[in-house]
């Protein structure tokens, strides 16, 4: 069978040699005779399980000792309403920054639970050029203080990044669920980074959370004890039963980082797919991705082709050569490639090889000028 190569937004593929060994150890995990999703989450087997992730994950991000790391339930979304909840207690106020999709939906579950009157939010508008600069409201003596300013560094639907660190007075709040271990970055930067896990980590379902201390000082609102970080704190994340499985899954996907050579490996890796990718688009009339050269995703590669009509024989076509789920999202239609870190670089070769040929089959497009 010849390779195949999943470019699915997420659930997303998981490293090959984890994969394997999940399996390998499916039914009989170290010797027990049971799978670790079948043992109990607080038998000292899976405490060292637990241990060893969040250590490992704490050394591939450089976590500073001041910041907790929690492995919560209910994905990024369920960290769209349990920040509102954890921090926006006694008629708080947060500054939330749209660059996409995801941030707007966090915006609008921010809304839903506190009001508008608690909500700001800041467009950042998509040219062709770039986007537009980041204004922040400007402090005065009687200017109210926002609880946070929350954003998304990575659209996954539009396949834009925003690769500059915001830098404002108030503690930063960042979804990073498709740029977590992607690249590096300066986690003394964040007052919080939240993640859901089906991209760079493993199964949907889990969420890490990376908060610093002092934000857990803030007065919360009423909510659901499972979604509260100062009791998952507390409880080293099992105040209930947790998704133990993908738990153990992201563990064996930190390991796997740790031995290509961490994140700044990966990172180097990712720029080259990446490019390897843009540049097949920008070299051939039949493709096109109209976002800032400086804000395209590494994660997300997005394209619309010269002719619409072509779009469901490049998705039949581009499946029968096992390249999968390259098609857009329903809201933005075209084409999406996602290339975390699981991606090795040979299915980015693979996709630009069948991306030329199609494109010199049907010759679709007017010629791009130099």
């Amino acid at each position: 069978m010849s390779a195949v190569y999943n470019f699915c937004a997420g659930p997303a593929m998981l490293p090959a040699p984890v994969m394997a060994k999940a399996r390998q150890e499916f039914i009989d995990w170290q010797g027990m005779g049971v799978s670790v999703m079948e043992i109990s989450h607080r038998s000292k087997e899976f405490i060292q399980v637990a241990k060893m992730a969040e250590a490992d994950l704490r050394e591939l991000m450089d976590i500073p000792d001041n910041y907790h790391v929690l492995f919560m339930h209910g994905g990024g979304r369920g960290q769209f309403a349990a920040v509102v909840n954890n921090f926006m207690g006694n008629g708080g106020r947060a500054l939330y920054l749209l660059s996409g999709q995801w941030s707007q939906a966090a915006a609008k579950e921010a809304v839903r639970i506190t009001s508008p009157e608690q909500i700001d939010t800041i467009e950042l508008i998509q040219f062709v050029d770039d986007l537009k600069t980041v204004q922040l409201p400007q402090l005065d003596g009687d200017a109210e203080q926002y609880r946070y300013l929350h954003y998304c560094p990575n659209e996954t639907v539009d396949g834009i990044e925003i690769f500059e660190d915001i830098d404002c007075p108030w503690p930063v709040v960042a979804d990073m669920s498709s740029t977590i271990l992607s690249r590096e970055i300066d986690v003394s930067r964040f007052g919080l980074i939240y993640a859901g896990a089906q991209k760079n980590i493993g199964p949907s379902g889990l969420a890490i959370v990376i908060v610093r201390d002092d934000l857990l000082k803030l007065p919360s609102m009423s909510q659901a004890a499972i979604m509260d970080y100062r009791l998952a704190r507390d409880n080293d994340s099992m105040y209930n039963t947790p998704p133990t499985y993908a738990w153990y899954l992201a563990g064996e996907v930190f390991k796997w980082l740790k031995e290509v050579g961490g994140v700044k490996v990966i990172e180097s890796i990712n720029t080259r797919k990446a490019e390897l990718l843009y540049q097949c688009i920008d070299d051939l009339p039949c493709y096109s991705n109209p976002v800032a050269l400086t804000n395209r995703s590494r994660m997300n590669v997005t394209f619309q082709l010269a002719d619409e009509v072509l779009n469901e024989v490049f998705l039949q076509e581009a499946k029968g050569c096992g390249l999968l789920a390259l098609k857009g999202h329903r809201i933005v239609g075209g084409m999406r490639a996602s290339i975390y870190n699981a991606m090795p670089v040979e299915g980015v070769e693979a996709l630009v090889a069948f991306m030329r040929n199609f494109s010199a089959r049907y010759a679709c497009g007017e010629p791009k000028s130099a």
